[in-house]
């Protein structure tokens, strides 16, 4: 929590039973990352990452078609990466070229933020389990902030399904 009485930190942990080398490579490989980014039923098709401190990325997700099947971006810019241990970043929704839009100019509600602070944690924990931390800065309470996690906990099971099989 944070000393803005309207705003909160979302945090979510997970273990996953694959080694931290791998969870890293999950968040950071452009291969691997559409195998599990959105929640359940969304698909993504592109991502771009230039794995550097000041780089930036750009993640493609669509919809299911009983949803519309349209495409919605998300972009920011890596602030801090500590191999295997954190990755900060921001991530604002963009458009395809990952220029960074407006949440209401794709019928966000007022409580979407315009730009998210991103940390994760990672911690091994013996050879073959990893701790997941994730924690997103500053969201503003609400319905928004709930279905924030709600989605982030189907891309966590998306990745324990996608990325989790890999490394076996």
């Amino acid at each position: 929590m944070n000393s803005d009485s309207n705003k909160q930190d979302l945090v979510i942990t997970r273990v996953f039973d694959i080694p931290v080398e791998w969870v890293w490579k999950g968040w950071t490989d452009p291969k691997l990352v559409p195998l599990w980014w959105g929640p359940a039923h969304y698909t993504s098709p592109s991502c771009e990452i230039d794995l550097r401190e000041g780089g930036k990325y750009l993640f493609c997700m669509r919809a299911p078609q009983d949803q519309g099947g349209q495409d919605f971006y998300s972009a920011g810019v890596y602030t801090k990466i500590v191999p295997y241990e954190r990755l900060e970043f921001t991530q604002t929704l963009a458009d395809a070229d990952g220029n960074s839009i407006d949440p209401a100019q794709v019928g966000m509600p007022p409580d979407f933020p315009r730009e998210v602070r991103f940390v994760l944690e990672f911690k091994a924990q013996g050879e073959a389990r990893t701790e997941l931390t994730i924690t997103e800065h500053d969201w503003t309470l609400g319905q928004m902030s709930k279905y924030a996690v709600i989605g982030m906990n189907q891309s966590l099971d998306k990745f324990a399904a996608g990325i989790g099989p890999l490394y076996r």
